[in-house]
């Protein structure tokens, strides 16, 4: 079937209301042009902007609404009680994703490769944390994305001092063990493993900066891993994606430690979509135009 006329009125959100809104709006006007380009009825649709209940009138939903309400659940809910189809996954699945520490208590069950973390509190021996972790150590409120709110720890004493800065998000906050021997991102597109792309950035580590703002980050596509390597993390993307009950598409983030272990650090189940985003990139690499992706995701919600 080559008609988009299948698809219907589409609506095209983004926006809203969380910290990675501009993000956001950005994935959105490059997905509603790349639809328009193959002749698809798509529309903008900010729910900052638009009363929610308008998707009422639209036959189905391209949703690149990142971080809060977009990507943990509740938009998905409220278009499964319209009983409109949407990209991506289900309430459950994008919940769970959402939350960095109840996402790694699925993986713990299952036997992943989790990053070594501690969930911080008040009353959290910060300075045992540094000692057990060793430092550089990362910490990060568990349920935001695109790298919001990430900090890295240097020196003695400053988890202590960054800890009541992160109060401000919601959820838990997670202190990570540093590993240090490389990043990557693999990409699922339905029952397809796109190609590994390795993250190098020139700063310290890869935050909100150095994703969507500077461009000087260094992105390997194909990635330096070895072909076992990358059967592994594609395997590990599959099962890390299944445990939550994924579905549609997903970018599964990698860390790799200077013995060559891979960690499974997180699941983005609303993929940025601009032309810094990895998921465009992998596809590229497969043959895939960036229209074409799209059309490919919209596809899934037939």
């Amino acid at each position: 079937m080559n008609n988009v006329t299948k698809f219907g009125k589409v609506a095209v959100v983004c926006g809203g209301f969380s910290a990675e809104r501009e993000v956001s709006l950005n994935s959105g006007r490059a997905v509603l042009n790349a639809l328009l380009l193959k002749g698809v009825d798509a529309h903008h649709f900010d729910p900052q902007e638009t009363d929610i209940s308008n998707l009422r009138e639209y036959d189905r939903v391209f949703n690149v609404l990142h971080g809060t309400f977009g990507e943990d659940g509740s938009l998905q809910g409220v278009l499964d009680g319209f009983k409109i189809p949407y990209t991506g996954c289900g309430v459950l699945a994008s919940a769970i994703a959402m939350d960095k520490f109840r996402c790694r208590l699925v993986w713990q069950s299952l036997g992943l490769p989790n990053v070594p973390y501690v969930v911080l509190h008040d009353d959290s021996d910060f300075d045992a944390v540094e000692t057990d972790f060793g430092l550089p150590l990362f910490v990060k409120p568990a349920s935001e994305g695109s790298s919001v709110g990430v900090m890295m720890i240097e020196e003695t004493g400053g988890l202590a001092k960054a800890y009541p800065k992160l109060k401000q998000y919601h959820g838990e906050i997670l202190a990570e063990k540093a590993i240090t021997g490389g990043e990557y991102a693999c990409s699922l597109l339905g029952d397809d493993v796109l190609p590994s792309i390795r993250i190098i950035p020139k700063g310290k580590f890869y935050d909100y900066e150095a994703k969507y703002l500077r461009d000087d980050t260094v992105y390997q596509c194909p990635s330096d891993l070895t072909p076992e390597q990358e059967r592994e993390m594609g395997e590990l993307a599959k099962r890390a994606f299944s445990a939550m009950g994924g579905r549609g598409w997903s970018r599964v983030d990698f860390l790799k430690s200077d013995d060559g272990k891979l960690y499974v650090l997180e699941i983005n189940t609303v993929p940025g979509m601009t032309d810094h985003s990895l998921v465009p990139m992998a596809a590229k690499e497969a043959g895939i135009e960036f229209a074409d992706l799209c059309v490919k995701i919209l596809e899934q919600t037939l």
